[in-house]
């Protein structure tokens, strides 16, 4: 470890005086990370299970991510699109050949990604489909998350992430996720331009819809010449077990090779893991018929396909395919179902286990009170795990995709070890109650 700067007592003080209180977090300061692990400032080692929410995928502080970062950064870090950069035309060839798509508009944050991804489908539906400026509609899920800007929290149904900040934009109509006639009855609406979906709903607890959802919803907005838009900010590059959520069970050995089960989005939002955790970077992806109709002016960002962006997004997912990333998170996630959902027999407290990957959830088993997962969670951390609950008794539970099997069994031991410890004190609890 290096020398120690701050305690974590010190650090969580300071950021509850001088930060705003946005976030509610874990009390566990992060100081170092290494591969599938991180330590707090005095030392203690944690297995990471939340992956800084799927962004770090291949990894904490990845040595090829390292290096790509520093070199890029000691050559040219920042031009802006004023001017040609010698990276981005490179990144642009790579990363729409890694996916299969004509072009690529960079940006840097997921939430800026789908903000592009709605104006450009309503560019699209004005300019190509034909709809009355102004008219265009797109179809959203309920328990949706997409992001925190004013324009998609508008159509969040969370009220912590939606109310307060009106007056709110129109244009979104909501039907419920994994829900086909609902949605073939929304497509019959006059102006619809586009269905914004995540493949599999990762801020709502991990919901895995239907095998069949995405490729009906696909040929359901195809039919109705309507752009099928995916989320894949949290669920893509390797961690649902495919390159992509929407490659349904192919089983890609490298770059996207586009098998029999792909499902293919008129536009496709990546963010995250596009950098290994290194730094902000995202990417909106679609053919020359939907991404041609922005022209110079209309869109942009200072920072989006910088040259440090651009070599390190490159690197990133180029560690995904040299260490088959894709094809462990396929793996392990498999056994780590296998053995959780052996274990729920036995434990009164797990309700469901649900994901596909490396992405899972455990729901617990008590309605009454919505603090025992975060309580569980707390436990997990001072057996050496952390993992965040979320939408209330549900932990999500994602680690890095580089894990191995013995590293994950180690995990699992620890789940089933404070789960067992947890439900034995809160038995002992209740009789004290009683």
């Amino acid at each position: 470890m290096t020398d120690q700067t701050i305690s974590t007592h010190d650090a969580i003080h300071l950021e509850h005086e001088y930060s705003a209180h946005n976030y509610h977090p874990l009390p566990v300061v992060l100081a170092k990370g290494e591969g599938v692990y991180v330590w707090d400032p005095e030392g203690k080692k944690y297995f990471d299970f939340l992956s800084a929410y799927s962004a770090v995928n291949q990894g904490h502080s990845h040595p090829r991510l390292v290096h790509a970062m520093m070199s890029q950064a000691s050559t040219l870090a920042l031009t802006s699109r004023a001017f040609h950069n010698d990276v981005f035309g490179p990144y642009a060839k790579y990363i729409t050949e890694y996916f299969g798509f004509d072009r690529v508009l960079p940006m840097n944050t997921g939430a800026e990604a789908v903000e592009t991804a709605i104006k450009l489908c309503r560019k699209w539906a004005y300019e190509k489909k034909g709809l009355d400026s102004g008219t265009a509609e797109i179809i959203v899920c309920n328990d949706n998350f997409h992001g925190r800007t004013t324009t998609i929290v508008s159509f969040s149904t969370d009220p912590d992430a939606k109310n307060g900040f009106g007056p709110y934009p129109t244009g979104f109509y909501h039907i419920p996720y994994n829900d086909l006639d609902a949605l073939a009855k929304a497509l019959e609406r006059k102006n619809v331009a586009g269905f914004l979906v995540e493949p599999i709903q990762g801020e709502a607890g991990v919901m895995v819809p239907a095998d069949d959802f995405i490729s009906e919803a696909q040929r359901l907005c195809k039919e109705k010449n309507v752009l099928f838009i995916a989320d894949e900010v949290q669920t893509g590059i390797g961690r649902t077990g495919g390159l992509l959520a929407v490659c349904g069970n192919c089983n890609c050995e490298n770059k996207c090779e586009r098998g029999s089960s792909y499902i293919k989005p008129d536009i496709l939002i990546l963010g995250k893991a596009l950098s290994g955790g290194m730094y902000p970077v995202s990417a909106v992806l679609a053919d020359n018929e939907v991404m041609m109709v922005i022209k110079p002016g209309q869109h942009g960002s200072t920072f989006g396909g910088n040259p440090l962006a651009s070599k390190i997004a490159m690197e990133a997912l180029e560690v995904v395919v040299d260490e088959k990333l894709t094809q462990n998170a396929r793996r392990l996630g498999e056994i780590f179902r296998s053995e959780m959902n052996a274990f729920k027999e036995e434990c009164d407290l797990i309700q469901l286990v649900r994901g596909k990957g490396l992405l899972n959830a455990i729901v617990i088993n008590d309605v009454e009170s919505s603090s025992t997962a975060w309580r569980i969670c707390i436990a997990l951390k001072d057996n050496g795990l952390l993992a965040k609950p979320t939408h209330g008794n549900i932990i999500r539970l994602a680690p890095p995709l580089i894990i191995t099997e013995e590293q994950l069994m180690s995990c699992i031991s620890i789940i089933k070890k404070t789960f067992t410890e947890f439900l034995v004190l809160h038995k002992k609890s209740d009789t004290i109650q009683a």
